[in-house]
This record gives structure tokens, C-alpha cells and sequence, in this order.
């Protein structure tokens, strides 16, 4: 299931791409036919992520508040299968899909639209854009702005797959497919769907506290605490287990045994990891100091992650086996030295 950072980049993505534009939207597979219709023609006002949620919100007018009671919201939940796929013409800055399963372990999910302009999500804070444009060329990726067709030459292709809501723009399109909810609601809805979230660390108004009095009022490990998205919303896996390392804390600990100080440790590492995946697509949490020279050709993840997905490798700062454990349906991993406590 794609992790907190993915859904604010792709939020980022569609005001960037299709904001203040009067939309065309359909459901070529049909399942959301009636959302699409009451959607057909409004503008797209904005995007919100919080957690793995996204919330679009649409009027008839560009102008119009969010609590307008004329605005009506599209919320999405990608869930295990769920993602967004982009074409469009030269103006059309956007990546070739987000959200997509993965197909192996590391797979970044996001390559260069073809034909189009390229896979940087302009606009976005931490100046990864170039970075990632210079790596995705050095791949064999096109990233340039200038080689797709132009705006009166482009035509939207044929839907692929089940496709629950095509978005098209002006420049563009965008297909959703396999997504776990897809409804429309109203600013209500979405202020109850929210109030069942905890905080974001990825959001301005996030508060902290609630993380730490939600945590130590809990008997659960922590382990279990930062993937229960109403203790903390948008942390997954990945983010789990290598912020945990990061901050030296067992993932067996139990939340009420968990001091308020290193409660706010863990938010505070978990945000920038967060927001660097945010601006680039992509998970990493290895500090430079901390990343073999050379790499080991058996070990690829210990250039990104420090315990994620390296059960029985030597841990990066200790040398211990990295160990493993089934927790909830999902695969924990931590080290037994360096998370002793």
C-alpha cells in the first residue's frame, strides 16, 4: 500500500495539473458513473491529503471556499491495488504513474511520461526535480519538456484496464484504477472521515501532542501504534521500522512505556523522511555516513534502508543480524542491538 508521502505528492500533482480547470470526468469502467456525472464539468479547487486519503474538492466556480455547501468532495483511498496514471501533451508535466504496485521490492513506481513533459512534479519544495531528472537520463529516461506532441496534436488514449475516473484537462489526463474507496461527499463527510485520523506529520496543522497522548494511552508495541492510522496517520512499513531504528526504540516497546520525549523524537524523525519522499517519489533513510563504500552487490537495500527488507544482513551501525517478525499480518523489521529498548 503506497505510504503517507505518495499521497501528498500525488495531491500536489493534480492541483498542479489540473487547479482552476473545468474538468471532463467519466467512468469508462462504469462503477462510478453517477460520482462522475455529478462531477462532469466543475472545476477542481484545490487537493488535500491527509494519510493515505486524498480529498478533491469541486464547484462550479473557481472562486468558491471549500465550505461552500456547493462544493462537493471526491475522497480516495488507493489501498493495495489502487493507482494513477498520466498522459498528455508537451505542457503536461507529470510522472507516467503514481500510486502503482510495486513489482519488486525498492521499485520507485514513477518513470518519465513519454511523449509528454517529463516526470518532475514542478513546484514542489526540496529541489529533488533536477536530481531525479539527471538519474531518470542517465536510466535512458526522456525527461525533456520539449519532445511530446503539441497541445492540438495530442489526443487522450483509450482507457487501459478497469478505469474507475478519468480526470481529462486541458493538456492532460489522468486514469484511476483499483482504487479501495472512491465516493463523493460532502464537507462534512470529509471533516468525519478526518476526525476518525490522527495527526499527519506531513500537514501544517498536525499537532504533535495528539500523536504522543494517543501513543502513551495505548497498551499496543509501538511497532504496531505507527501503522494504526488513528494514532498516526501515513506511516507505513517502510517508515515504521526505519525510523524506529533511526530513534533506537524496540518495536516491542508498549506505547504507555514509551517516554513523551522519545515520542516526539519518533514524529520528529518520521517528518523529513516523509517530506523527502514527498518531493522526490522516493523512500530513503540511510545517512551518508552510514552507507557501505562499497556497496555490497548481495545488499542493494543497505544504500537505502537501514533494516527494512535486510533480514539477516548485518545492521549498518552494529554489525548485528538484522531480524524479522511477523506482527499484525505484516513483516517487522528491526536490530536486536541497536533496538534493545
Amino acid at each position: 500500500m503506497p505510504e503517507g508521502h505518495t499521497i501528498h505528492r500525488l495531491a500536489a500533482a493534480l492541483d498542479e495539473l489540473y487547479g482552476g480547470q473545468n474538468l471532463h470526468a467519466s467512468s469508462p469502467q462504469g462503477r462510478f458513473a453517477e460520482g462522475a456525472g455529478r462531477l462532469d464539468g466543475q472545476v477542481l479547487l484545490g487537493s488535500q491529503a491527509h494519510g493515505k486519503h486524498l480529498f478533491l474538492p469541486f464547484g462550479p466556480r473557481a472562486d468558491m471556499p471549500h465550505d461552500d455547501p456547493g462544493v462537493t468532495w471526491l475522497r480516495i483511498h488507493l489501498g493495495l491495488y489502487g493507482s494513477w496514471t498520466f498522459d498528455g501533451d508537451r505542457e503536461f508535466i507529470a510522472p507516467h504513474a503514481i500510486g502503482a504496485p510495486r513489482r519488486r521490492v525498492g521499485e520507485r513506481g514513477e518513470h518519465a511520461l513519454k511523449g509528454g513533459g517529463g516526470s518532475a512534479l514542478a513546484g514542489l519544495d526540496g529541489g529533488a526535480a533536477d536530481v531525479d531528472d539527471a538519474q531518470r537520463s542517465a536510466e535512458g529516461a526522456d525527461v525533456s519538456p520539449h519532445h511530446g506532441p503539441a497541445p492540438d496534436e495530442w489526443e487522450p488514449p483509450e482507457p487501459r484496464g478497469a478505469v474507475r475516473l478519468r480526470l481529462l484537462g486541458r493538456h492532460g489526463v489522468a486514469d484511476l484504477t483499483g482504487p479501495a474507496a472512491c465516493e463523493l461527499l460532502d464537507a462534512e463527510g470529509v471533516a468525519a472521515v478526518r476526525r476518525r485520523l490522527g495527526p499527519d506529520p506531513l500537514r501544517a496543522d498536525a499537532d504533535l501532542e495528539v500523536f504522543v497522548a494517543k501513543a502513551r494511552s495505548r497498551r499496543k508495541s509501538i511497532g504496531e501504534l505507527l501503522m494504526d492510522q488513528s494514532v498516526i496517520s501515513g506511516a507505513g512499513n517502510i517508515y515504521r521500522a526505519e525510523t524506529l531504528f533511526r530513534v533506537g526504540v524496540s518495536p516491542f516497546r508498549a506505547g504507555n512505556r514509551i517516554s513523551e520525549e522519545r515520542l516526539r523524537a519518533i514524529w520528529e524523525d518520521l517528518r523529513p523522511l516523509m517530506e523527502y519522499g514527498v518531493a522526490t517519489g522516493f523512500i530513503t533513510t540511510v545517512d551518508l555516513d552510514d552507507v557501505p563504500d562499497p556497496l555490497p552487490p548481495d545488499d542493494p537495500e543497505a544504500g537505502r534502508w537501514y533494516v527494512y527488507h535486510r533480514t539477516g544482513r548485518p545492521c549498518l551501525r552494529c554489525g548485528t543480524p538484522v531480524a524479522e517478525r511477523e506482527v499484525a499480518a505484516r513483516r517487522l523489521f528491526w536490530c536486536p542491538t541497536c533496538q534493545a529498548r
